[in-house]
């Protein structure tokens, strides 16, 4: 395996935004009448994009999905504006993951992102974050035909960056992230910190500190 560039999930694997996304849910939730959700509850309902967390934030149930009823578009409208005025309030890196990222960018690695996070959302979190210069492409969850677990935005991130999809690294923090590797072609690193349980899924490794991601390219760059 040659691993020439690397994609990267965005909450869960490079960022920790429950705090503001769980935020912007109750402040939702408040204005709709609603008692707020525990942070841990909204966390179980990251990782399908916004459309299906407020669904699941406003119905409180993981099997609800947006169906474009008037409630839910005003849930919409509501945490569209509490998030996107409070993107960076309480999100922060995981431990390490700048000080690799700049590694990994001063050795002019092509680097994507690679999120289920609408546009609208990811592109100013990277810039109030400082690293969008980093990134030689942005896949967003509204970008390709499709979002994750479908292969369609990392075969999208490949053709951007110009490498062939089987030396293009998934990393990421969720069954998603995995199935949309295995479903693309490509090997996929998992993290295990962030908010899904991976140990099991069929990573082709799985990392518990963000600068092990380093040993294990290094073996394939």
């Amino acid at each position: 395996m040659t691993i020439t560039a690397i994609a990267f999930d965005l909450d869960g694997t490079l960022v920790d935004s429950v705090q503001d996304l769980a935020r912007a849910a109750n402040a939702m939730r408040a204005e709709m009448g609603l008692p707020a959700l525990d942070p841990a509850t909204v966390e179980s309902y990251v990782g399908d994009g916004a459309a299906s967390l407020v669904a699941r934030t406003l119905r409180d149930s993981h099997a609800a999905e947006f169906s474009g009823s008037e409630d839910e578009k005003r849930a919409m409208e509501l945490f569209n504006s509490h998030y996107r005025a409070g993107l960076t309030i309480a999100t922060k890196f995981y431990p390490r993951v700048q000080e690799v990222l700049h590694t990994l960018h001063e050795r002019g690695v092509p680097l994507a992102i690679v999120t289920n996070k609408p546009e609208r959302f990811t592109l100013p979190l990277l810039r109030e974050l400082g690293v969008f210069e980093h990134f030689d492409a942005v896949i967003s969850g509204d970008t390709a035909s499709d979002k994750k677990p479908s292969a369609a935005p990392i075969l999208l991130a490949a053709e951007r960056l110009g490498v062939p999809v089987e030396g293009l690294l998934m990393v990421g923090d969720s069954k998603n992230d995995i199935l949309a590797g295995r479903n693309a072609g490509c090997p996929v690193v998992a993290v295990s910190y962030g908010y899904g349980e991976v140990e099991s899924l069929g990573a082709d490794a799985v990392i518990h500190d963000f600068r092990d991601l380093l040993e294990f390219i290094d073996s394939g760059l």
